[in-house]
């Protein structure tokens, strides 16, 4: 449910940005500030609906994304408290390129550190201080949303240049052309979420049945290393992204060198945190748990999860570069390849068909990197590079 309000804000905010920062970049801020509101308008008007919708069918949506009968006793009053904050965590989510888009990149920051550093503090506060258990930690998370959100409007109204606002209804269908255009270019960035939400639906239900709640607190616990281990890569792709964006069609010369910099650049990175999760697992997963039982089989499957994930660099390197030369379908069609045509399928076909069990489900993914990332990198060597030529000479 959190990586859904992650792609949705995604949808109106990284949709959104780079349009309003083509439209400055002409000197037409009018239309800009047009499209930002208009981001934030879809931005909030998502954030309701979606919240309600949640709120109506919270116990049946739980059960769906794999809860227990027992662990339905936490995650019930947790996601109850935490959809409250959907629409804080959207509007600091989804507004924030728009900070960024401005020039304001330590403020863009700022607004992430702020929600991050209160969720540390209050946890600990309202879990145990207070002694409200798991809807502390609920509690906790709204109010470092509010505090995350509140500072990005802060600065959207009264600081920066463009000023934020609601549209009215009359405004906003005037502007339907601005809202297309924002749900096209963001769409790329929200499939990409929407389908590793689907994949962690399947791998909740497949370990529900096959190792139980203990399984699914693995499967958490991998997760969350793997999300600290890529934050910086999607930094680094991001970085070269933009970089490519500018030279695409002035220097496609340039263009290719910074391909082959993202792609050894990534290859250097993965490679060293690589290393770190093969000779060191004890020591990330003591990060989240010290359970000694829960241990021992996170090991196994963090091993088994990261057995190929240099090959994940394939995919990086060639994903980013459909995305950043504008070519959005193949950027789609090899997320889906990989997670919905490939990791969906091997997680049902692994643990059942080849009698695996829950190393089945874990590895259902090192598979589809080999899989799903030599596809995507040979098909970007054998169309853009070509392409490059061309155009160079």
């Amino acid at each position: 449910i959190i990586m859904l309000t992650i792609a949705f804000s995604n949808l109106f905010g990284s949709g959104g940005a780079p349009l309003f920062s083509i439209k400055r970049g002409m000197s037409d801020d009018r239309a800009a500030n047009t499209i930002m509101n208009t981001s934030f308008t879809m931005v909030c008007t998502f954030a309701v609906v979606f919240t309600a919708l949640c709120m109506i069918f919270a116990k049946p949506l739980l059960i769906l994304f794999g809860a227990s009968e027992n662990a339905l006793k936490y995650a019930l009053p947790y996601l109850l408290i935490y959809l409250i904050g959907t629409l804080p965590s959207m509007i600091s989510t989804g507004m924030n390129p728009f900070i960024n888009a401005q020039g304001y990149s330590t403020t863009g920051m700022l607004s992430v550190a702020i929600g991050a550093v209160a969720n540390l503090v209050l946890d600990p506060l309202f879990i145990f201080g207070f002694n409200f258990g798991i809807k502390g930690a609920a509690i906790a998370t709204v109010i470092a949303q509010i505090l995350s959100a509140l500072y990005v409007l802060h600065f959207l109204r009264k600081k920066a240049e463009l000023k934020v606002r609601l549209m009215t209804l009359s405004e906003f269908g005037e502007n339907t052309r601005y809202a297309k255009d924002i749900i096209s270019l963001g769409t790329s960035g929200c499939v990409m979420q929407l389908t590793n939400s689907l994949v962690s639906i399947c791998c909740n239900n497949v370990l529900s049945v096959t190792g139980g709640d203990l399984y699914i607190s693995v499967m958490t616990i991998v997760s969350s290393i793997r999300q600290m281990v890529e934050t910086p890569i999607y930094a680094i792709v991001r970085f070269i992204s933009c970089f490519k964006l500018q030279l695409w069609r002035q220097k496609a010369g340039r263009v290719r060198k910074s391909i082959f910099t993202m792609g050894l650049l990534v290859l250097l990175y993965t490679a060293v945190m690589w290393s770190v999760i093969i000779l060191a697992p004890h020591a990330l997963i003591a990060i989240f748990s010290s359970d000694a039982t829960l241990m021992d089989d996170a090991v196994k499957a963090l091993n088994i999860y990261f057995a190929a994930f240099i090959f994940m660099d394939l995919q990086y390197v060639g994903q980013t570069t459909f995305k950043s030369l504008n070519k959005k379908k193949r950027a789609i069609f090899f997320s889906l390849l990989r997670k919905v045509f490939i990791v969906v399928p091997l997680t049902y076909i692994l643990p059942y068909s080849f009698g695996m069990g829950t190393d089945g489900v874990f590895m259902a993914e090192p598979v589809s990197n080999v899989i799903g990332g030599s596809i995507c990198f040979v098909t970007m060597l054998s169309t853009v590079l070509p392409e490059l030529r061309r155009m160079k000479q």
